[in-house]
């Protein structure tokens, strides 16, 4: 944390004064076959003074148990839709007649988020991405709801080119003119916000050898200069937050507004998971709802007071990928807490956070090259293919990645060095980690859709070397 803000913490008029400078919600996700019922979660997240939920679909029993809750709710349009609202406005009407109407206003939605990280798709949505957008809104034009609901979609930080220093930051050049100029230039016309999913964990996980975890979880440490403006920064959320507005200062866009709509910390994770605990968990999201909730913006928007969505409520035990997928959770299942941290500005006044983890990480702050990750100087990470993901899935991802991706699939065709073994798993893995080296080890680089992960051990199939740069 600044330790200018200290002081004013610590001040209860401060922190009254202070107490509408900023607004925490909560993802509400439900890959899980043992959650409480919705009606329990809603009497759960209004226990806890939430005023905000994002959902990941528009499910009644969820929208119904939200009714008349005060909640405002952000819904999404999964992905696998965006073809459909992009091709066809009569769907886009009748989605939004089904979805929205019918619950608005007695269900407080306030948004509709259009897909979510749509750029690392490996189903190729992209191109559908603003015209899906446009004929929401469109539909909400209709019904007359186009002021009181706005419409985005959520980018992982992987859509940036660079984020260090925060200053240099810039969108993926390839997204600009199809892409971002024309998103940008919808939410300025229809007074919506960028929605931004942040991860400092994974930037810390993959490099934690160059990145203190004291800047990381918003603890006490000397700060990074920004070579670019001078500006000084005490917390990696801020510097990746800051990346994204120079990259829409760089466009032009500097006034569009931001909401990060997923940010969170694992409670577990596997081994080579560095900083997942409980401990790190617990401080990353209490100290980052007093960053919030005691307002001030960042160092390059100090007046960009921010709306940030948690990740998430509850332990999901069904999601694919590395341990950590299925331990976000502030939650378990059965409602209790998995750390005790407040939500509110009234819970901050006695709250105090975890105390430091034995185990603190690099003593530097290096940078992030791209999407928030950078090169470890003295480690080097893999992407490989998730086995559990499905057959369905990787062979999808395959495809983009070697068609789309761009990345170097000779080595995997008949006869070649990586052809054996002749496995999906094998191939995939291959691919992936091309694409990965390729895009800079980017974060969000290694992900397709769930169907992979980083690993910090070279792969090992057969006979077939594994690069880690280009």
């Amino acid at each position: 944390m600044d330790p200018n803000f200290l002081p004013c913490f610590l001040l209860l008029l401060c922190v009254v004064a202070f107490a509408d400078a900023g607004s925490v919600g909560v993802n509400y996700g439900r890959i899980a076959n043992n959650l409480p019922s919705a009606v329990k979660v809603v009497n759960l997240v209004k226990s806890q003074g939430l005023e905000r939920v994002k959902v990941y679909d528009t499910d009644p029993a969820v929208l119904k148990a939200l009714s008349g809750s005060g909640i405002k709710v952000t819904v999404d349009l999964p992905n696998q839709l965006l073809y459909s609202a992009a091709k066809y406005p009569n769907f886009a009407r009748s989605w939004v007649q089904k979805n929205i109407v019918a619950y608005h206003p007695s269900t407080q939605i306030e948004s509709i988020a259009v897909g979510n990280e749509v750029f690392v798709d490996p189903h190729n949505t992209t191109k559908f991405l603003i015209p899906a957008m446009k004929n929401i809104h469109q539909a909400l034009v209709k019904f007359n709801l186009h002021s009181s609901i706005k419409v985005s979609s959520p980018i992982a930080l992987s859509a940036l080119q660079s984020s260090y220093p925060s200053s240099a930051g810039s969108f993926r050049p390839e997204l600009i003119e199809p892409v971002f100029k024309p998103m940008l230039d919808f939410l300025r016309q229809t007074g919506s916000y960028l929605m931004v999913n942040a991860y400092p964990f994974f930037a810390y996980e993959s490099n934690s050898d160059v990145i203190s975890l004291d800047y990381a979880l918003f603890r006490e440490n000397p700060g990074v200069v920004d070579s670019g403006n001078g500006l000084k920064y005490f917390n990696l959320f801020d510097a990746q937050i800051d990346a994204v507005f120079a990259a829409l200062s760089a466009l032009k866009y500097d006034d569009v507004k931001m909401v990060v709509t997923e940010t969170g910390w694992p409670s577990k994770g596997d081994e080579n998971e560095v900083g997942a605990s409980v401990e790190n968990a617990a401080a990353y999201n209490g100290n980052l709802v007093r960053r919030i909730l005691t307002g001030g913006g960042t160092p390059l928007k100090p007046q960009a007071d921010l709306t940030v969505y948690l990740f998430a409520l509850f332990n999901e035990n069904e999601k694919d990928g590395p341990t950590s997928e299925r331990n976000y959770g502030l939650f378990y299942p059965d409602q209790q807490k998995v750390y005790d941290i407040p939500f509110t500005v009234e819970g901050l006044k006695n709250y105090k956070a975890p105390s430091r983890s034995p185990v603190s990480g690099g003593q530097q702050v290096s940078a992030p090259v791209r999407g928030g990750v950078s090169k470890s100087t003295t480690g080097n990470t893999w992407c490989v293919a998730n086995p559990d993901a499905g057959k369905e899935k990787l062979q999808a991802a395959l495809d983009f990645a070697c068609g789309e991706g761009g990345a170097d699939c000779r080595p995997i065709q008949p006869d070649a060095t990586c052809y054996s073994p002749n496995t999906l798993v094998a191939h995939s893995s291959f691919a992936f980690n091309s694409y990965y080296q390729k895009k800079g080890r980017g974060m969000g680089d290694c992900y397709f859709g769930g169907a992979a992960f980083v690993v910090t051990q070279e792969p090992k199939f057969g006979v077939c070397e594994f690069p880690t740069g280009y």
